[in-house]
């Protein structure tokens, strides 16, 4: 399938690259198709990656793994809440988490509250609330990213 985005221009997006919500994403529960891009030139390592919608091409959203961040992350979620997306395991799961990146990239942060959790097995994914409240909405990550940068 190819789709025009916003910021990659025009992608060539394999069947298996694609991950659904099946509820949408929170605030957007009409959008529930996805993939998984990031800038080739800055590779994956690079941390940010952007969840894609494929019904909206210029939608989407930086994300990236809490623990490039925050290595303790380990929130607490209602095993109900996963039930939709199948039974997971260390080796089919992947957490991601959003960020906000503002015109003053000093004030960069993620959401620590609201993960995004796929079975990449499955191909199949849910984004909610978890229940550990010393998670916030809006943890800075840009002295964290810098010093990691700069090899400290």
């Amino acid at each position: 399938m190819r789709i025009e985005t916003k910021i990659f221009g025009t992608v060539e997006i394999t069947d298996d690259k694609i991950i659904t919500f099946e509820n949408g994403i929170i605030g957007f529960p009409e959008l529930k198709h996805f993939t998984l891009l990031h800038d080739d030139e800055a590779g994956t390592d690079a941390g940010i990656r952007f969840l894609q919608s494929m019904e909206e091409p210029g939608f989407a959203m930086p994300v990236m793994d809490p623990l490039i961040v925050k290595q303790d992350y380990d929130p607490v979620v209602e095993d109900e809440l996963l039930a939709g997306i199948g039974e997971l395991n260390e080796n089919n799961l992947l957490v991601m988490v959003t960020v906000t990146v503002p015109s003053d990239l000093t004030k960069m942060s993620v959401n620590l509250q609201g993960p995004i959790i796929i079975n990449v097995e499955k191909r199949l994914a849910v984004q909610l609330i978890v229940e550990n409240k010393d998670y916030p909405v809006k943890y800075p990550i840009y002295d964290i990213l810098k010093s990691g940068k700069d090899g400290e």
